[in-house]
């Protein structure tokens, strides 16, 4: 029997008792009777406390960016620990969404839906099923005439409310994907130079020209109300969009060949960045700001999903040799704050708290009044990486490097 059928029979009888799931696991009163307990695994304590929360894959949400991006965190962990249970329940949040023809429920037109499919690579790699093979390529293939600026980069959404702009998170939804994309199905040039040409076109409209730091969004339209005449970019250094870029780019030059001509220009990205990390942390907390510039600002506050982000790009640019070695104490102050924000509750699921809603372009006020949810899937999925790299050394590019060539 190859290793593809010993998974799919593995995976075929865990799905079969996902009735009995909750039965099967730790119950939450059984949790909490461990509560003034510190987990020896904070990243499995949080999975397995996710899934105590969220026991039915099948009705885990829908074909959205943060759900995945915790998935995506829970398959890093399955990586690490080889548990099935984890494994399974992507894969049944994934079929839920997909046909056996590999055709999705739902149409592709924003780079944020193009995030999960991330997941469908580490599927097909998994277990081999040509389903996943098929969506894989709906995926690669919406690229080839999906909407651009005038020089070439793509559309955050092709809804009238986007059109026209570039989001520093959009580079995180879809470049990856396409980096991984190529890895597996032998498409790298392809994939190499576009991501490439896509993180170079996105920063050369939102970098800060003084500094490392990105504006949230670009309007090549210049309609919208919050683009500057001139400029057309946003006013503000928003912390997840920042952040959402710096991880792909980091783990965008973990797949990049050591000679690709564009390679240096994205080191000197990162290191830009991380230099304005250092300089915007909280001495005291080794937190980042909602809002990064603006450390003094009364309404301003520490985001956790961010913080954990610029922690995991910090300690890949400092392993990897991209910046100096001095910057890994801010990692680790970095690691020390974002563990500040986890707990274990009185009924003994862990807890991560003061993590940003979902979040669109907009004045001060919109930014310093979004929600500070405990459990939202950006910062849970956000942590998962960072925590997973914290352990292993791996980024999360190398942790999905395919077997299937």
């Amino acid at each position: 029997m190859t290793r593809q059928s010993c998974l799919a029979v593995l995976l075929a009888t865990v799905f079969l008792n996902v009735s009995t799931f909750e039965s099967q696991a730790q119950s939450a009163s059984s949790i909490a009777s461990q509560s003034s307990q510190i987990p020896s695994d904070w990243s499995k304590a949080l999975v397995d406390s996710t899934l105590a929360r969220y026991p039915d894959a099948t009705k885990f949400g829908g074909w959205g960016y943060a759900r995945s991006l915790y998935l995506f965190g829970q398959y890093l962990v399955y990586k690490r620990t080889h548990d099935p249970r984890y494994l399974s329940y992507v894969k049944q949040w994934i079929d839920t969404h997909i046909d056996e023809n590999g055709k999705l429920d739902r149409e592709i037109n924003a780079l944020d839906y193009v995030l999960p499919a991330n997941l469908l690579i580490i599927l097909y790699d998994e277990t081999g099923e040509e389903k996943y093979k098929k969506a894989l390529e709906v995926f690669r293939h919406r690229f080839d005439d999906y909407p651009r600026t005038t020089d070439g980069g793509f559309w955050h959404a092709t809804v009238p409310s986007r059109q026209w702009q570039l989001w520093g998170d959009g580079i995180f939804m879809g470049m990856p994907f396409l980096v991984r994309y190529g890895r597996t199905l032998n498409d790298a040039k392809y994939a190499d130079d576009e991501a490439t040409k896509q993180i170079l076109v996105y920063y050369s409209h939102l970098k800060d020209p003084k500094g490392g730091l990105l504006y949230h969004a670009y309007d090549e339209s210049g309609t919208q109300k919050w683009a500057l005449p001139g400029s057309h970019h946003s006013s503000y250094f928003w912390c997840r969009a920042i952040g959402w870029f710096g991880m792909a780019t980091v783990d965008i030059l973990d797949a990049l060949p050591k000679d690709h001509p564009n390679r240096k220009k994205l080191i000197r990205i990162v290191e830009r960045m991380v230099k304005d990390f250092a300089r915007y942390q909280d001495p005291k907390t080794g937190l980042w700001y909602q809002i990064v510039d603006k450390t003094q600002d009364p309404n301003n506050w520490q985001e956790t999903s961010s913080s954990s982000m610029y922690t995991y790009i910090i300690d890949v640019a400092v392993k990897r040799g991209y910046v100096s070695k001095k910057y890994k104490a801010v990692a680790e102050r970095g690691y020390r704050g974002v563990m500040s924000k986890v707990s274990m509750g009185e009924d003994g699921l862990v807890n991560i708290s003061d993590i940003c809603e979902g979040t669109n372009v907009g004045d001060l006020a919109y930014y310093y009044g979004r929600k500070r949810n405990v459990n939202d899937f950006h910062g849970l999925g956000a942590f998962l990486i960072m925590n997973e790299e914290w352990k292993t050394s791996l980024s999360s590019m190398q942790q999905t490097a395919p077997r299937n060539r």
